[in-house]
């Protein structure tokens, strides 16, 4: 597995990570010794990079991999985490004092002293733009709470604020051949800043695996099911915020091309590997909920490089498909 500069935390990490939302059942039901069958299997195939939250199943997901991790001395594993969104989203609620109950909370739940990597969890704009927010964060830094911080964010807009922040080390943001804005707006300014990118939802929710039709359905305790009209949390979180119905279609499409750019190589690897083969991309962080999907998550990772008629191809697709529809604002 190619092993990339994780931005200014200086830590390498494979450019295929693991995200671990699933493994805090918010996509169904995931049992414990099923989630960490995918955590071994990740590491097996060469992943150092595993991302979580405080909020995953309430920090099921943290103390899973804590407990897997615990088992393995010298794992070489970079775990990134994140916090905000255990408080109602106001400016006020971004301080000090709930910044350490936060970070405590996880360090316990991973078993470390010092969090490799915390980041904000998609917060309000007002937070993104505060100074007082980042000298809160140094302060967590100098105090060794955790090593580095960076910032999951929701717009590129967001993502630009906080890359000329000269302490953040990462911006995690949506990136998948559904989501093109990061590449024109957030990748070259993250590059030449020295910040790394962690690319999120790469695989839209499942719908750039090409399995899904009109006929599937999801659980009523997964997201893909409850959050498609953003009533939870912010729909970029659900299928990119694309339609079910434009994104079935336009997923048959994207077969095509992967089809023709990579014989017999699975939809799902080729989605994957294009996200991968960004300039600027530090890790792409895909959810696995089983050691088969983690392993062929992987794999994405070797894939030579899919040629400039694919790239084409995927840009002509959001073009002609998405791009008035699905992300009117620009």
């Amino acid at each position: 597995m190619e092993q990339r500069t994780l931005g200014r935390t200086g830590r390498t990490v494979s450019v295929i990570g693991l995200g671990t939302w699933q493994l805090g059942a918010d996509w169904g039901d995931v049992s414990v010794e099923d989630a960490t069958a995918v955590l071994a299997a990740s590491v097996e195939a060469g992943v150092t990079f595993f991302d979580t939250a405080d909020v995953y199943g309430d920090g099921r997901s943290e103390s899973v991999i804590g407990a897997f991790l615990g088992e393995r001395p010298g794992h070489g594993i970079t775990v990134a985490t994140k916090m905000g969104r255990r408080a109602e989203q106001l400016r006020e609620n971004y301080v000090l004092a709930n910044f350490r109950e936060w970070t405590d909370r996880s360090r316990r739940n991973l078993g470390v002293d010092t969090l490799d990597l915390v980041q904000l969890h998609c917060p309000p704009s007002d937070v993104v733009t505060s100074d007082e927010v980042y000298d809160a964060l140094d302060t967590l830094v100098a105090d060794g709470a955790m090593a580095a911080y960076g910032l999951s964010v929701e717009t590129s807009e967001q993502a630009l604020a906080a890359i000329a922040r000269p302490h953040v080390a990462t911006i995690q943001i949506i990136l998948n051949a559904f989501r093109l804005k990061p590449l024109d707006a957030v990748l070259g300014a993250a590059a030449d800043a020295g910040v790394g990118i962690i690319a999120r939802v790469p695989l839209a929710s499942g719908l750039l695996t090409g399995k899904y039709t009109a006929a599937t359905r999801f659980a009523a305790d997964d997201h893909r099911n409850y959050n498609r009209d953003g009533s939870h949390f912010d729909v970029g979180e659900t299928f990119s915020g694309v339609d079910w119905e434009t994104g079935l279609a336009a997923a048959s499409e994207f077969a095509a091309l992967a089809e023709k750019a990579a014989p017999g190589v699975p939809v799902a690897e080729v989605a994957l590997a294009w996200v991968a083969q960004q300039p600027g991309v530090s890790s792409v962080i895909p959810g696995a909920r089983s050691p088969k999907q983690a392993v062929a998550n992987a794999a994405a990772g070797s894939l030579p490089p899919l040629g400039e008629e694919f790239l084409s191809g995927v840009r002509a697709l959001y073009d002609a498909r998405l791009r008035a529809d699905i992300h009117p604002r620009w």
